[in-house]
């Protein structure tokens, strides 16, 4: 998502948050032997290491003249800190990316960039993933 961010022409000024949700909501699924749980824990533990690269890495895509850029990594059920963060930030807009997980996903999964897109202060701009 962030080549669609880079490749606008930012004005002179322009305050850019990038920002990751590290989601730590264990799935509610019956597993008497907490396999899906240890799995989940595993994948939070890399997601807490790898997320900080992640977010810089994106961060400097958009660095340039002219552009102030932080990059932040918060932990929760993303809709609620995406949406807090663009209030607390007084955002004009938000681009969120989609995953694509069809509608099986969204049902099991619910929808980010929906949650935001109805919550949001401000205006946001929904970036799918390219094809290659």
């Amino acid at each position: 998502m962030s080549w669609a961010a880079a490749s606008r022409p930012w004005p002179d000024g322009t305050s850019i948050e990038v920002l990751t949700v590290i989601h730590t909501a264990v799935p509610f699924i019956l597993d008497p032997t907490y396999t899906v749980a240890f799995i989940h824990i595993d994948r939070l533990e890399k997601a807490r290491k790898h997320a900080p690269e992640i977010v810089e890495r994106a961060a400097s895509r958009l660095r340039g003249p002219g552009r102030q850029v932080t990059a932040q990594v918060l932990e929760g059920a993303p809709k609620h800190p995406i949406v807090e963060e663009a209030e607390r930030w007084n955002a004009d807009l938000v681009m969120v990316g989609t995953h694509g997980h069809g509608p099986v996903g969204r049902f099991l999964l619910g929808s980010v960039a929906h949650a935001v897109v109805l919550h949001a202060p401000c205006s946001v701009e929904v970036v799918r993933r390219s094809a290659s």
